[in-house]
């Protein structure tokens, strides 16, 4: 089975029972793959020099499973196989590709060969564990060096990139050291959802296409694959947008780029201090959670400068009603915005029979949006004025769990060419967080509150109470 890793699947793993009860041997794109380095293996003329494969598909194909078996093939059949695993991030590394190749290692019918950890996999053999071994490596552009000295003379190399859209490119220049090794097989796997139109990992189906095999799998294509979902996303974006190209079809998108806001601009504003915000009106945002792993968020903007106020996991309706109670009485807001879709209607609901309905609004995402023809949705709406201030310059707290939310949205546009905003799901797909403080920062845009004079104000505080806004028309200062 050393030279045919398709036999070798077929023969190691439990198909058919336990984990694979639903499965009765490798799925067809994956026995290609397989099947094409046992033929490369198998060629005399081949066997020694270094086989590239990169697969361009869409989400949820079972790439991480492939690249498991790949490895316990690897591993399993040639002594002392040197394997180095990275990916685009240090998360998707040790929270999808390492814990599924560690899965596949204990289904084995040789797992007991194994000392399967989180940073490696290695031979239990005392004498063999430094050099019959895969390690998951996380890369930096900064030191690639530290990628870099895989050599396994006479012997076996796996190298793999996962997710390898995102791999730089320096990376890729530092992975090609490891094909210079003599009688050697050599084997480099790049695998990934196709998410920009630059970059090596573009170059392997275009300039460099001749150094590659490539395969490019649609997801629904792909017996076991997530159907409903493709189809969802096909109905929600279009069968030609380049939401659908990259994440069902597994092509290259026409944009180089979907980060809806830029990291550069979170940056700047982690470290932009607002001044002059002082006498702007307050507005406080809520994002209601809807399901156990996301979080209730409330902010306050003033003017460029925004707060977070609260962010809690597991409360229920009664419990975010009076914290945002308790805000409205501190805080003395010009405005509240509640995102009422969902559980949020019962907190607006609540807060309203409780006597705070003074200046609170209620926020529908798919609600129709001011700009009807750049928007699809009041979202990405709300979403495109926050992208718009940030640019400009605002103060955001130093939190990386907002920065992260920030910059992790993606875009697209819908089949009337308007902009789209991904949904929480989708970003769950790809392995990212609800954006629950980003959304909550976002809403507060959802309303526009005209900036009054002093003596307008200590009138109108005389009159009707202090704390209470004008409600302008669109068009204001600052939304």
């Amino acid at each position: 089975m050393s030279l045919d890793p398709l036999c070798f699947a077929k023969y190691t793993f439990p198909w058919g029972t336990g984990d694979l009860a639903q499965f009765n041997g490798p799925k067809l794109w994956q026995a290609d793959i397989l099947t094409s380095i046992g033929n490369h293996l198998q060629n005399p003329k081949t066997r020694f020099t270094p086989l590239r494969i990169a697969v361009s598909s869409g989400k949820g194909i079972g790439k991480s499973a492939l690249i498991a078996m790949i490895v316990n093939w690897g591993m399993s059949t040639c002594e002392d196989c040197r394997v180095v695993i990275t990916a685009n991030t240090a998360k998707q590394l040790a929270t999808k590709t390492s814990p599924e190749a560690q899965k596949w290692f204990r289904l084995a019918i040789n797992s007991y060969w194994w000392d399967v950890r989180s940073e490696s996999i290695s031979s239990k053999l005392k004498d063999h564990a430094k050099l019959w071994r895969c390690d998951f490596i996380p890369w930096s552009e900064n030191n690639p060096e530290a990628f870099a000295g895989l050599h396994n003379q006479g012997k076996r190399i796996l190298v793999i990139f996962d997710e390898a859209s995102a791999i730089a490119n320096k990376i890729y220049e530092t992975a090609e050291g490891f094909l210079t090794d003599s009688e050697t097989e050599i084997i480099w796997l790049a695998f990934g959802n196709p998410t920009i139109n630059t970059g090596a990992f573009h170059e392997c189906f275009g300039k460099q296409k001749h150094r590659w095999l490539t395969k490019q799998i649609d997801s629904r294509t792909v017996e076991g694959a997530n159907q409903e979902q493709s189809n969802q996303w096909v109905a929600d974006y279009g069968e030609d947008s380049d939401f659908v190209r990259i994440w069902v079809r597994g092509e290259f998108p026409r944009s180089g780029s979907f980060q809806f806001i830029s990291s550069e601009s979170v940056e700047k504003c982690r470290k932009y201090k607002a001044v002059g915000y002082e006498q702007l009106p307050r507005i406080i945002a809520c994002d209601v959670a809807r399901y156990g792993d996301d979080q209730t968020v409330i902010g306050l903007r003033q003017g460029r400068r925004f707060r977070i106020l609260q962010k809690a996991r597991g409360l229920d309706v009664v419990q975010v009603s009076n914290k945002l109670i308790e805000f409205i009485t501190s805080e003395k807001p010009d405005a509240v915005v509640i995102d009422a879709d969902g559980l949020g209607a019962g907190v607006f609901d609540t807060i309203t029979h409780r006597g705070f309905a003074r200046h609170l609004y209620e926020f529908h995402g798919n609600g129709t949006p001011d700009n009807t023809g750049r928007y699809y949705n009041r979202r990405a709406e709300v979403w495109g004025l926050l992208r718009d201030t940030l640019d400009a310059g605002a103060e955001l707290p130093d939190d990386p769990e907002l920065a992260e939310q920030l910059t992790q949205v993606q875009y697209g546009y819908s089949n009337d060419q308007k902009i789209q905003l991904e949904k929480k799901e989708s970003m769950k797909l790809r392995g990212y967080a609800s954006p629950d403080i980003g959304d909550a920062f976002a809403m507060t845009f959802a309303v526009t509150i005209l900036a009054q004079a002093p003596e307008a104000k200590e009138y109108q505080d005389r009159l009707i109470g202090v704390g209470v806004g004008w409600h302008g028309q669109p068009g204001g200062w600052m939304r």
